[in-house]
């Protein structure tokens, strides 16, 4: 575009400032005594079934963090300027147009990418890493830790692919990755893909230095950054990586956006990941009725299709709304929060908090853990029921780490949502807390309290399980 529409961009991005503004305004000097970022839904009530309302505890952030109060606020000034993107010659497609191309800039410089690096619009981190395994060359052999989300550990399909077993310790982990690369056999292409931090345990992996024995080896790494991202600053310089994937609904932003972002070269060498239009330059009919196709080489070739303009909107939104608010003070904040919720727990015996690392790994806001004597799926029911706090049971998509936490048999059954026990049966699943920016102390303060007096007095109401979910016996 030869200029941009400041006069409607100002009006999309005006509703940024005031948010920002209040939001400073509300902050303490103390970090760990900042106030919580404003999201959504932070003053929604819900039913107990023992009587009355209470303001709800959204505690499942490593499944879904509430959306920033900014980034709505963004969204909505922005709404009346929708248009679609790339093809139109009416003012609201050029202002989408370059709205969307100015929040692919904004996303490149949250994680301080490198020049010449690509920033490729996506559905979410599922999706980022099934685009990236479309791009691999012929023969390429991927490396992949069995403690991995199943949106890095399944979408290898085409590859050779080799599972690592759960270390023990960050060093470890490095050391069990330099073994299995020295050993690969013939010497080619290779890729590494690691999470920055657990969805299970909440630990920190040693990235950088997992970067560093790939690289020594000739391999290269995707970075999953779904729960590393909203809780810590992420550099692709700094980290090293190659390529890094997180979703927007994870990072305080609506459903339905993501992002890959890293190294131009495979991307561009491979055919798109979708085809279709958009991705194409140049399409003509050749005289033996076929059709000749010139595909972009920017990251367009793999955005086919009318992209999400509000999605990619809403991401860039949340970057900056994090980047504003300080990493240094949301981290010291969240570290507050975690320091809570782990002494909470450890004054309960029958409590077992699930780790790879141990006690005294860095780690962001997510923690699992299991109760003596409870059905998890029953437990958690409770927890809402009667409490309010909304958590999540389950093997959280990651069954074969959370197998091994566990201790349990491979072949042992369990699903991703609720297990089939029943109220009170033992079941393959464990409990998930997790919480970040929009988190405020009374919901920790009262999710330790919630599991001290469950624990100690039981469930005041009956359960019963229905379609394999525990649920309040209303009969």
């Amino acid at each position: 575009m030869s200029a941009r529409p400041d006069a409607a961009i100002a009006v999309a991005e005006s509703a940024a400032v005031v948010t920002a503004t209040a939001e400073t305004a509300a902050e303490s000097a103390d970090p760990c005594c900042a106030a919580p970022l404003p999201v959504l839904g932070r003053d929604v009530t819900v039913p107990l079934v023992t009587g009355g309302e209470v303001t709800y505890a959204a505690l499942d952030y490593a499944a879904s963090a509430p959306a920033l109060q900014r980034v709505w606020d963004d969204v909505a000034a922005y709404a009346p300027y929708y248009g679609s993107v790339h093809r139109g010659a009416g003012y609201l497609s050029q202002l989408s147009t370059d709205l969307f191309e100015n929040s692919r800039a904004t996303v490149a410089e949250f994680l301080d990418c490198r020049p010449g690096d690509q920033v490729v619009f996506t559905r979410s981190t599922t999706d980022s890493l099934n685009l990236l395994a479309a791009t691999i060359p012929a023969g390429c052999e991927v490396f992949v830790f069995e403690t991995e989300h199943h949106a890095s550990l399944l979408p290898w399909r085409d590859a050779r692919v080799t599972y690592l077993n759960a270390p023990r310790t960050p060093e470890q982990a490095v050391a069990t990755l330099e073994r299995a690369l020295a050993d690969r056999d013939p010497y080619g292409p290779a890729l590494v893909c690691v999470t920055g931090a657990s969805n299970v345990t909440g630990e920190l992996w040693p990235v950088k230095e997992l970067a560093a024995a790939a690289h020594a080896h000739g391999a290269r790494i995707v970075l999953d950054a779904a729960q590393l991202a909203p809780h810590h600053p992420v550099s692709v310089q700094d980290l090293d990586v190659d390529w890094i994937a997180f979703s927007g609904h994870k990072l305080y932003a609506p459903f339905g956006s993501g992002v890959l972002a890293g190294r131009a070269d495979w991307l561009q060498d491979s055919e798109p990941y979708l085809a279709g239009g958009g991705a194409s330059r140049k399409v003509a009919r050749r005289a033996d009725g076929g059709v000749d196709v010139e595909w972009h080489t920017t990251a367009a070739r793999h955005e086919a299709g009318s992209p999400n303009v509000i999605g990619v909107y809403s991401i860039a939104s949340a970057c900056k709304a994090l980047t504003e608010a300080g990493f240094d003070q949301l981290v010291a904040r969240e570290q507050h929060l975690i320091d809570t919720v782990r002494a909470g727990l450890a004054e309960v015996p029958e409590v077992k908090v699930l780790s790879l690392f141990g006690d005294d790994a860095p780690r962001v806001g997510v923690i699992s853990f299991v109760v003596e004597g409870w059905n998890s799926s029953h437990f958690a029911a409770a927890l809402s029921a009667e409490y309010g706090i909304g958590v999540r049971d389950g093997l959280f998509c990651a069954h074969p780490l959370v197998r091994t936490l566990l201790g349990s048999d491979p072949q042992d059954p369990g699903e991703c949502g609720a297990p089939e026990a029943a109220p009170g049966e033992r079941s393959l699943n464990a409990i998930r807390v997790s919480f970040g920016a929009g988190t405020p102390d009374e919901h920790v303060e009262r999710f330790v309290g919630a599991v001290k007096e469950l624990v100690r007095d039981g469930a005041q109401w009956k359960y019963r399980t229905e379609d394999g979910r525990c649920v309040p016996d209303r009969g």
